[in-house]
């Protein structure tokens, strides 16, 4: 073979998609070069002959390597890294055990007979421990929940809603009152925004898709009230002189993300100055201290170095904006594990407890809103969003780095809206690892998400699969796609949705795989259906083309809102931004969209959502009603209704591709979240979706 082609077979085990099939059908080929970088990226350098045959050994003995990890599916036998006819002890999770006999399975490994209890069980083989992971067939659906009814719900981008007392910044308290509101007007489920950490010392980074853990709260979200109480609040506010600043931050129709941090953290400094001098000092610990001590034993390591991530970050980054990564702090301070981190960590521990503290904040408020919703009478009550990735300068990056690819970027490969590609900046699990820590890494994310949810929506969930990445620097056509162990992780899935009594979706938009939505379902994990996409050259679907384990929505976050898909206004944004965007640019796209607006009221009128003329462009009321009403039609086990379709807003929370030419994630919306849904416009579109209940 020559040189190319060994780097091409390198690359193939490696996982790595040396061919890929565009959105168009085209068959590509992913350039040798290409690879070469790939694979320096993951540690398999392929320059030399010398670099390709260390790097085959190196590949080989992960592969060869014993599993003590695997995954099972209720009730079907499944191989194990053991000598076959050999004798074990299954310890089930629930503490009983039983003397087994492994069977041959394939390539002259072990077969073990089914279990038939989901869980994680014991298998020991001699001195070796095996962990199984037993899931169900597939975890709990919306199909579960509902049951013989058609549940519909809100989306809400957590930042935009409002109410008294929230410092610029939507909260928990916000959606606890839409939560009560959406409940008492008829919903099961209110969808959120990611709510992941971000970067306490620089809100400027505020991007929710971008955190620096996932596996963490961003406390600008947390609602104090819930825990100390209003007053205790409103003193810790005063105290810290952060009246004036918060109220400036509350009347803003858009966030300014640095002032109201600013103010925000300064009043809960004070808030947790006053906890530590008061709670933390008493000889036996109150029912707050002694949760706040739970919190932080339960949190461990992860929690403790999520805290002295922040508190480094904050120290680094303040005394020098260069060292905004912790790839650019001193040597010694990029090793969470070193002596100088620990040392630091000491020296600064007050400053650590504090963002532990944040973190108790965030996470109290946010089951306490949850517990609220439930109460209420919702079924699944608050569905939260995990991210597909995380910044490699974040948190995660810094205290995993054996977990995450850093020297990679996910993002998406050249389609008909990004012709160049896209690269996201965002770091992920590297599948080698995933392997060799037993999917740890995969499972606190998941169980972080779930936590406090009755359900969690996967951004970019074929990311399961494969997902394309791009070399650090590279334009994003110079990637290629890398294979994960979708089998094994969708299993981890439905076994977590089974333990967290807790609904999935997939977010399954754009180029996904052949049988990729089906395996989804198999596993009992939601898809979605954004009424925009669900046409094709000739018309929109009808209604029933729907399926019913698949959520129903009229958009997305970073599509137009129905008013705006209807007005164009979209195109019209497109067109005043220099450069070339994502999506529909040119002018002839205002024939376009003429011309969709005419099918798209076509299959309102068939499906009797709608009668008569479609209304004129300035006229979006009429189209977004419209437009409800035929989701409602649908069989879909759950039709989720954003915000701002429901309120009939023009204009879209994010612009993709755009940084500041666009508000991104910035809107306030225009009433407290306790009254949002009192708006005779959005009470009508509330109607609709409640007639479907029980038909």
């Amino acid at each position: 073979m020559s040189a190319d082609d060994d780097v091409r077979d390198l690359a193939g085990r490696a996982g790595f998609s040396v061919e890929w099939t565009d959105q168009s059908g085209k068959a590509q080929t992913v350039q040798p070069d290409t690879l070469r970088r790939l694979l320096k990226s993951i540690g398999l350098p392929a320059e030399t002959e010398g670099d390709i045959r260390a790097s085959r050994e190196t590949l080989d003995a992960h592969v060869r390597a014993p599993s003590d990890f695997v995954t099972a599916r209720l009730g079907e036998p499944f191989t194990v890294d053991a000598r076959p006819m050999s004798q074990a002890l299954l310890v089930r999770e629930d503490g009983e055990s039983f003397d087994v006999s492994l069977g041959v399975g394939e390539r002259g490994r072990a077969q073990m007979r089914p279990i038939l209890e989901p869980g994680y069980h014991r298998l020991e083989v001699g001195d070796r421990v095996i962990t199984v992971a037993v899931a169900p067939r597939r975890g709990v659906s919306i199909v579960d929940v509902a049951g013989a009814r058609r549940m519909w719900g809100l989306a809400a981008q957590v930042y935009g809603l409002t109410r008294s007392g929230d410092g610029g910044v939507g909260d928990m308290g916000g959606v606890a009152a839409l939560a009560l509101a959406a409940a008492h007007s008829g919903a099961d489920a209110v969808a959120l925004s990611p709510l992941h950490a971000g970067f306490s010392a620089d809100p400027h980074h505020f991007g929710p898709y971008s955190p620096s853990s996932r596996l963490f709260l961003n406390p600008l979200h947390a609602d104090p009230d819930f825990l100390f109480g209003e007053e205790r609040v409103r003193e810790a506010i005063r105290v810290s002189d952060a009246e004036d600043a918060r109220a400036e931050a509350e009347r803003a129709s858009l966030i300014d993300w640095p002032a109201a941090a600013r103010a925000k953290l300064s009043s809960l400094r004070t808030l947790y100055d006053s906890f530590r001098a008061v709670e933390l000092q008493e000889a036996s610990p109150g029912r707050l201290a002694a949760d706040f001590a739970a919190f932080r034993a339960d949190g461990g390591a992860l929690l403790e170095e999520h805290a002295r991530f922040e508190t480094l970050h904050g120290a680094r980054f303040g005394a020098d904006h260069q060292q905004w990564s912790w790839r650019s702090w001193p040597e010694a301070l990029r090793d969470p594990n070193s002596a100088e981190v620990a040392a630091f960590a000491a020296e600064h521990a007050d400053e650590v407890g504090f963002h532990v503290f944040l973190q108790w904040l965030a996470d109290r408020s946010f089951g306490a809103a949850q517990k609220l919703a439930r109460d209420a009478g919702m079924a699944i009550g608050l569905i939260s969003d995990l991210a597909v990735g995380m910044d490699a300068g974040g948190s995660h990056a810094w205290s995993r780095q054996n977990d995450v690819l850093v020297g990679l970027s996910v993002g998406s490969p050249p389609d008909l809206f990004n012709p160049n590609g896209q690269a996201w900046g965002l770091a992920t699990f590297s599948p080698m690892a995933l392997k060799a820590r037993a999917y740890a890494p995969f499972l606190a994310t998941l169980r972080a998400c779930m936590k406090n949810a009755g359900g969690v929506r996967i951004d970019h969930a074929m990311g399961l699969a494969r997902l394309w990445m791009v070399p650090e620097g590279a334009s994003a056509r110079e990637g290629a796609y890398l294979s994960y162990p979708v089998d094994d992780m969708l299993r981890l899935i439905a076994l977590e949705s089974l333990r967290n009594n807790a609904v999935v979706v997939g977010e399954d938009l754009g180029t996904v795989p052949d049988g990729f939505r089906e395996r989804l379902a198999d596993a009992g994990v939601a898809g979605m259906r954004v009424l925009q996409f669900e046409k094709d050259d000739a018309h929109f679907f009808p209604p029933y083309y729907y399926p019913s384990d698949a959520l129903a929505m009229t958009t997305t976050h970073d599509l137009p809102t129905m008013a705006g898909w209807w007005t164009g206004a979209d195109i019209a944004l497109r067109a005043e931004i220099a450069g070339e965007q994502s999506g529909e640019t040119s002018e002839n796209d205002l024939g376009s969209r003429a011309q969709d607006r005419i099918d798209l009221w076509r299959a309102f009128t068939e499906a009797g959502a709608a009668d008569g003329e479609p209304p004129a462009p300035e006229r979006p009321a009429l189209a977004v009603d419209a437009a409800v009403r035929f989701l409602s039609e649908t069989p879909s086990k759950l039709v989720l209704l954003p915000l701002e379709d429901a309120l009939g807003v023009t204009d879209q929370p994010n612009l993709p591709g755009t940084l500041d030419e666009h508000p991104n994630w910035r809107r306030r919306l225009p009433a407290p979240a306790s009254d949002l849904l009192n708006d005779e416009a959005a009470l009508g579109r509330l109607r609709s979706l409640n007639r479907r209940r029980h038909t």
